[in-house]
């Protein structure tokens, strides 16, 4: 290989490296970012395990170990573009005990995800008082098999005037994956997608 190419290549690795320092986490380090996550689903664990609101029963929290994740992979930590959807309404989301709670269909959240481009349709519920929190229910490839059939959720938070960040890392199962009396939200058919996302959590098994 020829100087010229070794310092190409050099700096395309720097540069590339650059780029995901500062993606990931606003400048926060790629380490950093993976602990954050593993803290975050170490939270999560315990709220199940422990918690009085939690969906579990006391027997399914005696057995609880661990929950099953993908391990944490930062490819899955995408900025979207907000594309606002020009006559916003109410809609009544299905439940999965044939129920419906309402929620604004406010507007998509457009990406690129290993060379594609997906929408994913942004809900708010009805009673939100912060105007830059949204819902994400989702469904993919993997629902059904390795994640759960139901789908999988994400809180998100607007952090730009046109944009959004989605971490699938943080994908979570609702509380009917763990207990069938619980209702939880169906994903809409804008949210569900033809490709894997193995990132986030996958299937509570006992």
């Amino acid at each position: 290989m020829s100087q010229q190419k070794i310092v190409l290549l050099f700096i395309a690795v720097v540069v590339f490296g650059s780029i995901l320092y500062t993606f990931v986490g606003g400048g926060e380090q790629t380490e950093q970012y993976i602990e954050r996550i593993e803290k975050e689903r170490e939270r999560q664990f315990k709220y199940l395990k422990y918690n009085q609101e939690s969906p579990l029963t006391e027997a399914q929290k005696r057995e609880l170990d661990q929950l099953d994740f993908y391990p944490v992979d930062p490819g899955f930590l995408v900025k979207a573009r907000i594309e606002p959807i020009e006559i916003k309404k109410m809609i009544e989301v299905p439940l999965t005990d044939g129920s419906v709670e309402k929620y604004l269909r406010h507007s998509f959240a457009v990406f690129e995800l290993d060379g594609r481009e997906l929408r994913l349709l942004l809900l708010q519920a009805a009673k939100e008082a912060d105007k830059r929190n949204f819902f994400l229910a989702f469904a993919d490839a993997t629902s059904g098999e390795e994640t759960y059939g139901g789908g999988r959720f994400l809180n998100l938070r607007q952090d730009g005037q046109r944009s959004i960040t989605i971490d699938f890392n943080l994908a979570y199962n609702p509380y009917c994956a763990y207990n069938p009396d619980y209702a939880c939200p169906i994903p809409p058919r804008e949210n569900i997608l033809e490709v894997p996302i193995r990132a986030g959590e996958k299937n509570y098994t006992k």
